[in-house]
């Protein structure tokens, strides 16, 4: 099963990157293959809407290094996002990404029966940390983009959260939420609920 794993943070030593690691060791060593981007590595842009992906190209007209990164996830089974919660919302790393994924919709997509240019089936890990402990803070982020995600084809869409935890790497000590990456990836690769 091939997995890519998009690393929203700034901080590489930060929490939800530690939560995708332990995500990925697990299926990696269920027998997958994974493919890691930092997105504060790469330079690209957000979407221009210039809507040359509804009207000319079958892809994101932008050529930068997010290319490589949406072509990676049309050959994926599995896609995990990973992003710490930056005012009450993904880090502007990862909505940068998630904007260009408009670029997966058919023209036509508000009315096809199948509005994803992508082949369904996929599976999506949205794995969020935050600092507040309140875990009805900040709820509504993971449903929002399910939302869309669903559209794309992404038919097993599980969330992987951790309230509370402020400074890098702290989620670590955090067992519930390492297990529950481990988990996650262990029933995405058994096909368990």
């Amino acid at each position: 099963m091939k997995t890519v794993c998009l690393l929203g943070s700034p901080r590489l030593n930060g929490n939800s990157a530690a939560l995708a690691e332990r995500f990925c060791d697990t299926v990696k060593g269920l027998g997958a293959e994974v493919e890691t981007f930092a997105l504060n590595k790469l330079t690209y842009r957000g979407c221009q809407g210039c809507m040359m992906c509804k009207t000319k190209l079958e892809k994101c007209a932008l050529e930068d290094d997010l290319e490589t990164v949406l072509d990676s996830i049309r050959d994926a089974d599995i896609l995990v996002m990973a992003t710490p919660t930056y005012y009450g919302e993904v880090s502007s790393q990862m909505k940068g990404f998630i904007d260009r994924t408009f670029s997966y919709l058919k023209p036509d997509y508000s009315t096809h029966s199948i509005p994803s240019r992508l082949q369904g089936g996929k599976k999506l890990v949205f794995i969020q940390t935050q600092a507040l402990p309140d875990e009805t803070q900040f709820a509504d982020v993971f449903p929002r983009y399910e939302y869309f995600f669903k559209w794309y084809g992404f038919d097993d869409i599980r969330s992987v959260r951790a309230c509370g935890v402020t400074e890098p790497g702290e989620v670590r000590e955090r067992k519930d939420a390492m297990d529950l990456a481990a988990e996650t990836a262990r029933n995405l690769m058994e096909g368990g609920a």
